[in-house]
């Protein structure tokens, strides 16, 4: 997995997180998804591939007061612990390959927005699958970002795999059930427009 984490290291030595392709001012999506899943604000929660991503942020000013990010790169998690300052100390941070991810405790929601979709080689989704299959508790919230048929073919210089909801759902298997859909027409930090879907998924 060395060469994947160099990839991502390289990203963020060569670009601001305000420049790359998917920042986002507002996680708005997310925020009402994860809303809409009526959590207790004490339920743990982690944001798969936050890296420099404001989620966890906007998730404490709420009152969320058992969060986790996870990202390959070390970069990325430096950036937004400095962000948060004082507040870092309250979000569980792991440094990690997503398909090498191990937690002594199970989630109530896991939230990936476009980790999943460069996941291009099948064993690495099977591991992915495996992995959030061990992490989420039965009963918890799954919330897969990626981007949309019609949507880019790459980004960042990798290939993406595109998903629909027969996609996804064909990805999860049976231990998860996908109970609901929305898109959204991302706007990057060059003014272009990426197609996203999101997917939650239910784990039974």
């Amino acid at each position: 997995m060395t060469k994947r984490k160099d990839h991502w290291e390289r990203v963020y030595s060569d670009k601001s997180p305000f420049e790359v392709s998917w920042y986002q001012n507002e996680p708005s999506v997310s925020l009402r998804l994860i809303e809409n899943c009526q959590l207790e604000k004490n339920e743990p929660v982690i944001d798969v591939g936050g890296g420099a991503s404001v989620l966890v942020d906007r998730l404490l000013e709420k009152g969320y007061t058992r969060l986790a990010a996870l990202d390959i790169s070390s970069k990325a998690l430096d950036f937004a612990r400095n962000r948060l300052g004082n507040k870092a100390q309250y979000v569980e941070w792991f440094e990690t390959d997503i398909t090498e991810f191990s937690s002594r405790r199970q989630f109530s929601l896991w939230h990936d927005r476009a980790v999943f979709h460069f996941l291009t080689d099948p064993g690495d989704r099977e591991k992915y699958v495996e992995i959030l299959g061990k992490t989420l508790r039965p009963g918890g919230y799954c919330i897969i970002a990626a981007f949309a048929v019609g949507g880019p073919m790459k980004c960042s210089g990798l290939n993406v795999v595109q998903y629909n909801a027969e996609k996804i759902s064909d990805a999860f298997g049976g231990q998860f059930e996908l109970i609901g859909e929305t898109g959204e027409t991302h706007i990057t930090p060059a003014k272009k427009e990426q197609l996203f879907s999101y997917f939650s998924l239910l784990r039974k």
